[in-house]
């Protein structure tokens, strides 16, 4: 897409005179939100921040925006892993955390609607007082937001069971790079009318429009006492086979996790627990229901009859509570080069093999941890935060990114492509498949003004 962008000092009188104090110009106070949590490299400082606190704020920043040739990133509470969020050099930063309202939760039709920068926790604590519970739960719920969540598809522990982000979301409030607004989809179960832009703009990374309101869909609280497992087991590519069994058995855990030997040795290290690292790896999850207990038992057993010489089963959250810890843990050793990839769950013990031979081969140690149960990967490399040590570390990720591809599987699972990933789009998809998605982004934004040179 040709770059539209030309104004070299563009007037903010009159995005001044509509924002007021929401529009902020200080250095100090948009420090903060120009970068995400990603590896991404920071290009330059934004020219301003808008602190949007409604639709009507994100239109008229936008339309000023498109008026001006003024490049627009979006930033929910920041926790992006893949660069999406970053800043712009001379751009505008629009920030929807303050739009934090969850507007209604309609129990009798399992149904919230909610502003962009609520916590994913925080909706779904709001809905279990309702007996309701909201199925999307990445590893990041009490921080992540729900618009970025939708933003990037993300999945999470429990989507073995409930899926992904998408298949939560009903309806969409949508302002365009031009700063219209329009409305996806609709409060009902069954909606084919036109074409899906819905699921158009779920996990389209900012760069088709600002999510401004969402209406999501809840499911029933199981009932009983939960049960949580662990397995331990002395080979990685055992751990795999067993997500395979499993998953292609009669019991259906709601989580289904994997760490390996290395991971749990830096989530221990970060927040002892008492947890003893596996040889190989170890799978943690979750039962729900009148009978989560015989599942978990169930689920337990056929872990040992593959190859598990050590397991528990517990009435608490304890384990999946490590599982959680594994970003902020790895992010405290210094550990941010890392990969979203997914595999088809048949192909698990074959990849975790793949990955330690390509560890082997760079002489760099790599850590695994996955949403095991639909084949969703997060390997993260020790390396020395240096250029020359993020090149080799980049190497070894790239080569796990081929080894997911060989595989069947895909360079993103949930993170998104960011800027961080973009290098990686055509060994996935062909050269029509990245035509007509680029031709979908001019079509909604022809001047290029929203997270233009990102995901696609």
């Amino acid at each position: 897409m040709t770059d539209t962008r030309t104004a070299p000092h563009p007037d903010l009188s009159a995005l001044e005179s509509a924002l007021g104090p929401r529009l902020v110009r200080d250095p100090e106070l948009i420090a903060p939100y120009a970068r995400d949590t990603s590896r991404a490299v920071d290009e330059g400082a934004p020219l301003a921040v808008v602190l949007a606190e409604s639709k009507a704020d994100v239109s008229a920043a936008l339309a000023w925006a498109d008026r001006s040739g003024v490049r627009v990133s979006v930033r929910g509470a920041g926790t992006g892993l893949a660069g999406g969020a970053m800043a712009y050099p001379g751009g505008l930063v629009v920030s929807v955390d303050r739009m934090a309202a969850i507007l209604d939760i309609d129990v009798a039709n399992r149904l919230a609607t909610v502003q962009p920068g609520v916590i994913t926790a925080d909706l779904d604590a709001a809905a279990r007082r309702h007996g309701l519970f909201f199925p999307p739960d990445p590893a990041s719920a009490r921080i992540s937001t729900v618009g970025g969540n939708i933003a990037t598809n993300a999945g999470g522990l429990r989507c073995v069971a409930h899926g992904v982000t998408s298949d939560a979301v009903s309806a969409l409030e949508v302002v365009l790079a031009d700063g219209r607004v329009m409305r996806t989809g609709a409060r009902t179960r069954k909606n084919v009318v036109g074409y899906d832009l819905t699921r158009l703009f779920v996990g389209s990374e900012g760069t088709l429009g600002v999510i401004t309101e969402a209406t999501v869909r809840l499911k029933p609280v199981p009932p009983g006492s939960p049960r949580t497992f662990r397995a331990s087991f002395p080979q990685l590519e055992d751990a795999g086979r067993a997500v395979t069994a499993i998953v292609n058995s009669a019991v259906r855990p709601e989580v289904l996790e994997l760490m390996d030997s290395l991971s749990v040795e830096i989530i221990e290290s970060f927040h002892p627990s008492g947890l003893t690292p596996p040889a190989g790896a170890m799978l943690v999850g979750q039962t729900v229901g009148w009978d989560a207990q015989v599942q978990a038992e169930t689920i337990t057993a056929l872990c040992r009859e593959l190859g598990a010489d050590d397991s528990e089963i517990s009435e608490t959250d304890a384990l999946l509570e490590a599982r959680r810890l594994s970003n902020p843990a790895l992010n405290a050793r210094g550990l941010k080069i890392s990969c979203d990839v997914g595999v088809p769950v048949a192909a698990l013990a074959e990849v975790f093999r793949g990955i330690a031979q390509i560890s082997a081969q760079h002489g760099k140690r790599v850590s695994t941890v996955a949403h095991a149960g639909d084949g969703n990967l997060h390997s993260t490399v020790e390396s020395p935060d240096t250029p020359e040590g993020i090149r080799e570390a980049d190497a070894v990720i790239d080569d796990i990114t081929r080894l997911a591809l060989s595989l069947g599987g895909t360079i993103s699972g949930e993170h998104g492509i960011g800027s961080v990933k973009r290098h990686e789009l055509a060994w996935q998809l062909d050269p029509v498949a990245l035509d007509v998605q680029r031709a979908i982004k001019a079509a909604l934004d022809p001047r290029g003004t929203l997270t233009p040179g990102r995901a696609i």
